[in-house]
């Protein structure tokens, strides 16, 4: 049996998994964070680095818009909870996209993060579905 989260519903599997995308997320940013943090020889920083900390923040978000779209007594803005939901996951693709055209060793990580978030997008069609 799942333990109780503290508002005493259970934990779906749609939220589960983005908690587990939130884990791997900062893993994987932390690790570029490393590679990209020297100064460019022209004195600039990488502008990679900021989708590393996109992804943590998205990801970070996923979870939130999933327990307000559950806990949401009208349809409406149950919808629009879910809406976010996806805006966010392909937001989340695209910028692990974009960090595996940096040069770093941390884009070994990225397909691992994208096969979870298309794991996650299964899941969400049928979880949209029962909304």
């Amino acid at each position: 049996m799942r333990p109780l989260r503290p508002n005493h519903f259970p934990q779906s599997a749609l939220h589960q998994k983005a908690m587990d995308i939130f884990t791997l997320a900062r893993n994987v940013s932390a690790y570029f964070v490393y590679d990209l943090a020297h100064l460019q020889p022209n004195g600039h920083e990488d502008p990679g680095i900021y989708f590393t900390g996109d992804i943590v923040q998205q990801s970070v978000s996923l979870a939130p818009e999933i327990l307000k779209a559950e806990s949401q007594p009208f349809s409406e803005e149950k919808y629009k909870s879910a809406a976010s939901v996806t805006r966010l996951t392909n937001l989340l693709y695209k910028n692990c996209e974009r960090l595996e055209q940096l040069n770093s060793n941390g884009k070994d990580f990225l397909p691992l993060l994208r096969s979870e978030i298309k794991k996650f997008r299964r899941l969400q069609r049928t979880w949209m579905l029962t909304l």
